[in-house]
């Protein structure tokens, strides 16, 4: 059967950016930091988030947003430090804005100072949805192999942070972190990286004073309110 192809002359995407970028707006006008955090399946993602929640506890209103294809079984394991709500794609490999919003909706104990999207497990699609964070934190396992970024590229050169987990292991697996932070910065030159351990909470400590410093810079709604530049805030 011969191919054709139709020439649609519209940017099919452009209803997705412009919601997005709406969204960020709000949360900007809010002061809250709205963190997609992203991986490959396995990477650790949940038990970071336990470790940010009980680094925060009595000093930074925090909410999580947790999406799987199935099970609320992550959202369990945050709800005894967080507020958080599951949001389940039935199959699909990536969040949506309309589920994230959805989602936002029935999270309790709002307002928040940072909200954190969990988004599925995929290194892929998720690379191509803007939800309206202000930042795409990508967490890397050091069970991964350090050539990730390099196999990945899309992913990492849409994020603004790498965080490098389970370093309790390095001892015991063939993966050089520097290696990993050079090929990240290949692709994405500005990226910042840190290297944590969920357990023991090293690293962490590094990465959450980072995130406030954020917000206090970029997100303190009485110096700036609704400044947006590109998609992200200035």
């Amino acid at each position: 059967m011969p191919m054709k192809t139709i020439n649609v002359n519209q940017d099919v995407l452009a209803d997705r950016r412009a919601a997005a970028e709406l969204q960020r707006r709000e949360w900007t006008e809010q002061g809250i930091l709205v963190i997609n955090l992203v991986s490959s399946p396995g990477a650790g993602k949940t038990s970071l988030l336990q470790s940010m929640a009980r680094y925060w506890s009595g000093r930074v209103r925090m909410g999580v947003l947790v999406g799987d294809l199935a099970t609320d079984r992550d959202a369990e394991r945050l709800r005894p430090l967080v507020p958080v709500e599951q949001l389940t794609t039935g199959g699909a490999c990536h969040l949506e804005l309309s589920l994230v919003q959805h989602g936002l909706r029935k999270l309790p104990s709002q307002p928040f100072e940072v909200l954190v999207i969990e988004n599925v497990g995929n290194l892929v699609c998720p690379a191509s949805h803007d939800l309206g964070e202000h930042l795409r934190v990508v967490a890397l396992s050091s069970t991964e192999g350090d050539d990730k970024p390099g196999k990945y590229p899309k992913m990492f050169r849409t994020s603004q942070i790498m965080v490098i987990t389970k370093s309790d292991l390095l001892p015991y697996v063939p993966f050089r972190v520097e290696a990993a932070i050079e090929d990240a910065q290949r692709i994405q030159p500005t990226l910042s990286s840190f290297v944590t351990c969920a357990i023991s909470g090293n690293g962490v400590e590094q990465l959450c004073d980072y995130l406030e410093h954020y917000r206090m810079q970029h997100l303190n709604p009485e110096r700036r309110r609704g400044e947006v530049v590109d998609g992200r805030v200035s």
